[in-house]
């Protein structure tokens, strides 16, 4: 019937487990590796313990530098660190889906050459000789039971082809020049 409800102290219970809840976000956080960490916007005192944590090897060590991590981000909203997180893990879910799709094609390909002809029309910079000569490569390694060389060359190469057909249809800005 009153207010006062609203206003009762939060319990000593609730307080730890809020604080578990941050030191297990600034866990997540540390067992990031540094270039997702660097997309997050977290000031830098936090960047800088995170960083501390990763370095660690002592287990003692590492969990009283989580906890000091936990410490520095009562201090802090946790939402924003929460979205960001769940942003990075929706990239890579992106990611595996992505290969996924390019081992699918690769296995097509080895499997019917026509599948050559899809790969040129989506991808209009494919390089069809080249393609061929993978496939005949890969094709003669499998029967003689070598080490499947062409095989991954392959996966590289429509790797390649789709990061291009990627950042051509997307100008997003994204840095993928790995590999």
């Amino acid at each position: 019937m009153s207010t006062a409800d609203d206003r009762e102290p939060l319990s000593k219970t609730r307080k730890k487990q809020q604080m578990e809840a941050l030191q297990e976000l600034g866990e997540e956080l540390a067992g990031l590796p540094a270039d997702s960490l660097k997309r997050i916007d977290i000031p830098e005192h936090l960047r800088d313990a995170l960083q501390e944590a990763q370095r660690m090897n002592s287990h003692g060590a590492k969990r009283r530098q989580l906890q000091y991590v936990g410490k520095l981000m009562r201090d802090l909203d946790p939402e924003p660190i929460r979205a960001a997180l769940a942003n990075l893990r929706g990239e890579s879910a992106t990611e595996v889906a992505r290969m996924h799709r390019i081992e699918r094609l690769r296995t097509r390909l080895m499997a019917d050459e026509q599948t050559l002809a899809e790969i040129v029309a989506a991808f209009p910079g494919a390089d069809l000789q080249h393609l061929r000569a993978l496939r005949r490569s890969a094709l003669k390694e499998q029967e003689g039971q070598k080490p499947p060389r062409s095989y991954r060359a392959i996966f590289q190469e429509l790797k390649a082809l789709d990061a291009g057909k990627d950042a051509a249809s997307g100008a997003s800005g994204d840095d993928h020049d790995s590999d």
